[in-house]
């Protein structure tokens, strides 16, 4: 690769976008690139793209549109978007290099194949059922929070979900390998670490010894030593008896779960083959609630899944107003070709989807608003992240954005104590209190 060659990268989707971007960043500054952020003058532009709807997929076309934009750029799309429809990709003009959602290791290789021949199109996509393995990904965290990917894949196949079929099926990442990478953060002082995968609950299902999420836990609690781990989405069902416990007794574990409920009537759970009723789902958030302290409980939902009359859609309105979420992510369905609820009989109007959708919104914006009251008055810590006009920002353990004054005693990656004043913004607003000398 030529020295001093600058690189975009744009990101879509989720927290497994974000970590892979970051490691397709550290291969091209190892190869001698510079990153950037100016689209216009960029050399290689990197579009990583997300599918998971159809709304994912129209942003990702946008992204790579707009990164046509520079008619001297290479163009590399990869991601989830590239893995389902590469053909799509390969007809917008201007584009170079086309990789799914595996063998992000050639990335820069295939870019410099195409520095070498700008008429060549490269395609790079294997067939999501041939992923076997767990790729192995040089990292270095961008952010003040470091994201760890633990896993890949997934064996659930819920009716509606294209995922597995993008990312094949569940591949973990071995303890020796969470291991070392947690002795690299530990040497630079991140303070938090976000667990990432696309199934992380499945975690070790797919090793031959019994290894399970708890442990890749507790070896990141031993070797990264972090003030915080944060566990990223699970699904309700993988919340152990072992985790709680942990979670309880570990008070580095933060109290903050994302359980994806997606619809709150029995029968469309079943439509949707989730591996649970809404009285299970109730009994584990209740447990919650009780054993660990000022948890924050958040959730995925679809309005208008096929079948879904006013009827069911009532039972989900009112059950989760019957739960504790602190924030509710609200998606209309989505029929993606190749799952089983694409074909279903009885599809909801777009219009009836919508209005379910704002329905759910309102109650989203209601108890995520009651959530960040209980905490003025309070005092909490956050770790400082960004700073924008004169404020910095940072989160609580219990997910709660934390806006303070700047000051010259704060900087990125601090440990600031809060007192929480009001609700100011998408959080709260505080000042923060500094200790007796």
């Amino acid at each position: 690769m030529q020295n001093n060659l600058t690189v975009a990268i744009l990101t879509l989707g989720c927290k497994v976008n974000q970590y892979e971007s970051e490691a397709v960043a550290k291969l091209f500054t190892d190869s001698g690139c510079t990153l950037t952020e100016n689209l216009e003058t960029a050399d290689i532009i990197i579009v990583n793209t997300c599918a998971v709807t159809a709304v994912s997929s129209k942003k990702s076309r946008q992204t790579i549109h707009r990164a046509t934009r520079n008619p001297n750029a290479i163009i590399a799309v990869m991601g989830c978007y590239a893995q389902s429809s590469p053909q799509e990709i390969s007809d917008i003009e201007g584009v170079n290099v086309i990789m799914g959602t595996a063998d992000k290791l050639k990335v820069a290789a295939l870019v410099e194949q195409a520095l070498k021949n700008r008429s060549e199109k490269i395609f790079n996509v294997t067939r999501a059922e041939d992923i076997s393995a767990f790729e192995e990904l040089p990292h270095m965290p961008q952010r003040t929070r470091a994201f760890m990917k633990i896993e890949d894949g997934c064996n659930n196949f819920c009716s509606y979900c294209i995922i597995p079929y993008l990312r094949g099926r569940v591949r973990s990442r071995s303890l020796d390998s969470i291991k070392a990478e947690c002795e690299l953060l530990a040497a630079k002082g991140y303070k938090e670490i976000v667990l990432t995968g696309i199934h992380i609950g499945a975690y070790g299902r797919d090793f031959d010894e019994k290894i399970t999420l708890v442990d890749a836990v507790k070896t990141i609690l031993s070797y990264a030593a972090p003030l915080r781990l944060r566990l990223g989405s699970l699904e309700s069902a993988e919340m152990s008896d072992e985790l709680i416990d942990l979670m309880k007794s570990d008070k580095r574990i933060c109290n903050h779960v994302h359980l994806p409920l997606q619809a709150g009537s029995d029968k469309i759970l079943k439509l949707m083959r989730r591996p649970y009723t809404t009285k299970i789902f109730d009994a584990l958030t209740t447990r919650l609630v009780k054993e660990i302290p000022d948890i924050s409980i958040g959730t995925d939902l679809i309005t208008g899944f096929p079948n879904e009359d006013d009827k069911l859609f009532a039972e989900t309105l009112e059950f989760v107003k019957s739960q504790p979420f602190s924030k509710i992510h609200v998606f209309p369905f989505s029929a993606r070709e190749g799952t089983v609820a694409a074909t279903m009989e009885n599809q909801v109007p777009p219009q009836i989807k919508k209005l379910r959708t704002a329905q759910l919104i309102k109650v989203s914006d209601e108890k995520e608003l009651a959530f960040r009251k209980k905490l003025i008055g309070q005092n909490v810590d956050i770790i400082a992240e960004t700073e924008s006009e004169n404020l910095f920002d940072g989160l609580t353990k219990n997910y709660v954005r934390v806006f303070v004054p700047s000051s010259e005693k704060i900087n990125s990656g601090d440990v600031i104590n809060v007192e929480v004043q009001k609700i100011f913004d998408n959080g709260v607003f505080g000042v923060q209190l500094i200790p007796n000398p």
